[in-house]
């Protein structure tokens, strides 16, 4: 049975699904959120209106991490993204939780403060969501001494979690040079050929980055 994605190439919680279909070579339709047909289409399928939302025959599958569990189970390629080892697959949950809510949450709320009215502003939530990046980028960095990639040596859920958190975050806010293993971390996401092609698919849409994409990357 055909997969289709509903999702939009400059979404980060796209990319992190994107990631795992491009990892494993699956095949799949890409319903790009550029049109009002595509846009009446999700909002039928799931009222939330939140993508990435993915289609398996009959099934609905919302959410990026519980997409990548899906294809998992149900589409299975040579790369293998939750360990089937117990202990393994918690730690790479556990990863995959740290980057969707300790980088990508403070981040988005740093840019979504620059959608808002003037009026609506929230200079204390973005300071707020500031020092969570630093946290986590300090954190980070230590747990990165002596990994390749987020749950040691093999990519995994943790690391298609961790490409466009830290993409988009070291944007807004910058991943210090005090941080040498965080940062070269995140240099190896960008060289990943599954993230390099996610990264280049949403070139097009760099001018609508609320904030201003930084000439890089």
């Amino acid at each position: 049975m055909a997969l289709t994605l509903y999702a939009h190439p400059f979404s980060s919680y796209c990319q992190k699904a994107l990631i795992a279909l491009y990892e494993n070579g699956t095949p799949f339709e890409y319903r790009m959120l550029d049109n009002e047909k595509a846009n009446a289409e999700l909002a039928a399928l799931w009222p939330i209106k939140r993508f990435p939302v993915l289609i398996d025959g009959e099934r609905t599958v919302v959410e990026a991490s519980i997409i990548i569990e899906h294809l998992g189970l149900h589409h299975p390629g040579p790369v293998k993204l939750v360990p089937d080892n117990a202990r393994a697959a918690l730690d790479v949950r556990m990863m995959d939780r740290f980057f969707d809510n300790y980088v990508m949450t403070p981040m988005q709320r740093i840019v979504g403060d620059y959608i808002r009215a003037e009026v609506d502003r929230d200079p204390y939530g973005v300071v707020e969501a500031r020092r969570m990046l630093d946290t986590a980028y300090a954190w980070l960095d230590h747990a990165m001494s002596g990994r390749e990639w987020a749950v040691g040596d093999a990519f995994s859920m943790a690391d298609c979690a961790a490409a466009p958190a830290l993409f988009y975050a070291d944007w807004v806010h910058p991943i210090g040079a005090t941080h040498a293993n965080a940062r070269a971390y995140r240099k190896r996401l960008l060289d990943r050929p599954s993230f390099a092609q996610a990264v280049d698919e949403a070139r097009p849409y760099r001018p609508f980055f609320p904030p201003g994409a930084p000439d890089r990357d």
